[in-house]
């Protein structure tokens, strides 16, 4: 058996979720000398292609491994994305418990590292003693009210987007009901259900990592940081921040380049955001009559789902149809369009930029 200490770590689906985790595991073999296996839960035959540079450009001494694909067959097609994140987690559970059986025999494995919808992945580690850790990729201000959400759901009537007063999350600037996560936003949809019991398993692990520092969230971290019973412990280790992609560099960032410093408007909706066709129209007739220099990360619109394209790869249809007629031709030169995703930290970096407008960041 190979007695390096071994880690197997476990993100949930989606580019904003691989990413922060991949990172994580270049930090423990490059600083901590473990072994790492990225064990990665799939809707899909073959790896979206998005995926290939971020696995490409792992440290040597992490592994991967995809699971065996799930189905949604069973859902209806409004299904939230939350709903079917978890329910990615939950139908691979079985091809989860194989992976650490064989890790666990073959190495020496010292810990299971989940994501927030992988909780039930902590009775498998528990099965076969492995310490179970929670990483956090998000900010401290939602792991707060995470840890705040039970006594909330049962102090709240109604819905939280009807509440007249601010919710007083600990540590955090007080925040509008109609502004918290969306999973919450409505209690009789499954995502709600599935969310919220998630979200009562936070004090199962032994510890938590967190993606954060006390010099950005020092408000939300120090209340996280407060003993309690039952509560575990909160390391804020953040940030990771990933700042290249891995690959040679692309055309768009080539084209940034050639940009005047700080006039170029970055958009981008994250892994998932998605505009219906009404916004993409006016959003592309706005940039188009301010003259403003732009790169923007499209995906196809869907007037029904707003992250509609989490779970789809569009990355091998680069097919813009979808964008108002001559719109690529009258804006050539001064805006670049590109399909599906970028390395979004690359894109930062670049001097050209001057703005951003964003739903979320994926690369944190």
């Amino acid at each position: 058996m190979e007695q390096t200490p071994h880690v197997a770590i476990l993100p949930s689906p989606g580019l904003g979720h691989l990413i922060p985790f991949s990172e994580l595991a270049s930090r423990l073999v490059s600083r901590h000398n473990f072994l790492v296996t990225l064990i990665i839960p799939t809707t899909t035959s073959s790896p979206h292609k998005a995926q290939k540079p971020i696995l490409e450009a792992l440290s040597k001494g992490v592994n991967y491994i995809f699971l065996r694909p799930v189905s949604f067959e069973d859902l209806p097609t409004d299904a939230k994305s939350e709903t079917k994140i978890i329910l990615t987690m939950t139908r691979s559970l079985s091809s989860i418990r194989a992976t650490i059986k064989s890790l666990g025999e073959k190495t020496r494995l010292v810990s299971l590292i989940v994501d927030p919808f992988g909780m039930d992945a902590f009775d498998i580690a528990k099965e076969f003693n492995v310490p179970p850790y929670l990483f956090f990729s998000s900010n401290a201000m939602n792991l707060s009210f995470g840890f705040y959400f039970p006594k909330l759901d049962g102090m709240v009537v109604g819905e939280f987007r009807d509440l007249v007063d601010p919710v007083l999350i600990p540590g955090c600037v007080p925040v509008h009901g109609r502004d918290l996560l969306d999973p919450v936003q409505d209690r009789s949809n499954v995502a709600y259900k599935l969310f919220s019991q998630l979200l009562k398993r936070f004090n199962l692990v032994e510890g938590i990592l967190l993606n954060s520092f006390m010099e950005l969230e020092e408000g939300a971290i120090k209340a996280l940081q407060v003993e309690e019973l039952g509560r575990p412990p909160v390391y804020p280790i953040g940030p990771l921040v990933k700042t290249g992609s891995g690959e040679e560099r692309s055309e768009f960032v080539e084209w940034l380049d050639n940009q005047p410093r700080g006039f170029v408007l970055f958009i981008s909706f994250g892994s998932g955001g998605t505009l219906s066709s009404n916004q993409m129209n006016e959003l592309a007739f706005g940039l188009e009559m301010s003259g403003q220099r732009f790169i923007w990360v499209v995906k196809r619109p869907n007037s029904k789902i707003s992250n509609a394209t989490y779970f789809s790869d569009e990355s091998e249809n680069n097919s813009l149809e979808f964008l108002p007629k001559g719109f690529l031709d009258r804006t050539k030169g001064i805006g670049l369009v590109v399909p599906d995703w970028a390395p979004q930290a690359e894109i930062l970096a670049n001097s050209s930029i001057g703005c951003v407008s964003a739903e979320y960041v994926t690369e944190p």
